[in-house]
């Protein structure tokens, strides 16, 4: 028996901007309530001490996540410098207090220089990864601590904003998978006194940025059509990928999951349309060889 549907079927991507104090769970479910949308996830959990950019995908938009997740990350953060909490952040139990130094501007450049560039990190005990089915931050909860491995990540920008001791102002350009919280203790650590977050705001998300997201207030203030212009098109996260055009009857043939031949000289993913319509993502072989990969139905139902 089919699982019956709870709200509309509605596809496209909303750029929210999170307010501060609420999950990212819950922003995704205030939103999917106002939309009366019947399927929707977000990319990239921002923790209630974070506001900012948080992509929504709705119905088919949901394909496209994992590319979203992939997509690197700009972030304003201040540091209180002296300060070590067990969470990385003002949310958690402080652990120590430590004199901040005497410190010049060079020598804090000196310092975020050393953590720019491709650099391995240590994910903290407070975060989503997975240890034998366990969330790292369940384990936290209870008191204990297991060995992390170092993980590659690239920082490839950190800009000085401010530094009105004890607070360092910072705009950080990362890639994925980079942890702001281990970055302000690594930071902290390296000026010697700590360091913890108490000011947390995603800025961008791969080509989005925080200027065209709307906040839960504005969403609320909408009418049923000023929602809807919001949505941007489900392909548009993935327009950096190759397209290719097809007849009508060569779409056919991938919509029932069949493979074609093309005289093109792409390879590897590609975007496939007929006319305007977006038909999904398929795979370009070096002998002309199309096969479909996953294809998107925005039909109404």
């Amino acid at each position: 028996m089919a699982k019956r549907k709870n709200g509309r079927d509605i596809h496209g991507v909303l750029l929210l901007d999170k307010r501060l104090g609420v999950s990212s769970n819950r922003a995704l479910q205030e939103v999917k309530h106002l939309f009366n949308a019947n399927k929707a996830g977000h990319t990239g959990s921002l923790d209630p001490l974070a506001s900012g950019l948080l992509p929504i995908c709705f119905g088919e938009a949901t394909k496209v996540s994992g590319f979203m997740l992939d997509d690197d990350k700009r972030y304003q953060v201040v540091v209180r410098l002296g300060v070590v909490t067990d969470t990385g952040d003002a949310e958690g139990q402080v652990l120590k207090t430590r004199p901040v130094p005497p410190l010049s501007e060079d020598e804090i450049l000196a310092c975020l220089k050393r953590f720019t560039g491709d650099i391995e990190q240590v994910p903290p005990m407070y975060s989503a990864l997975k240890l034998n089915g366990k969330k790292l931050y369940e384990l936290a909860r209870q008191g204990k601590s297991v060995e992390r491995k170092a993980r590659p990540i690239t920082i490839y920008k950190i800009n000085l904003l401010k530094f009105q001791e004890p607070l360092l102002t910072l705009d950080v350009w990362c890639s994925k998978g980079t942890y702001i919280r281990t970055l302000a203790e690594d930071v902290g650590e390296h000026l010697g006194c700590g360091g913890t977050v108490i000011e947390l705001r995603r800025l961008a998300s791969g080509r989005f940025v925080i200027d065209e997201a709307k906040s839960i207030e504005q969403l609320q203030a909408m009418s049923e059509s000023e929602l809807m212009n919001c949505l941007i098109p489900v392909d548009k996260p993935i327009d950096s990928i190759p397209a290719v055009d097809l007849s009508e009857e060569q779409a056919n043939s991938i919509k029932q999951g069949q493979s074609l031949t093309l005289k093109n000289s792409l390879e590897g993913p590609v975007r496939m349309y007929t006319g305007r319509q977006f038909l999904g993502l398929g795979e370009m072989f070096l002998d002309g060889k199309l096969a479909p990969k996953k294809l998107f139905n925005m039909s109404p139902s």
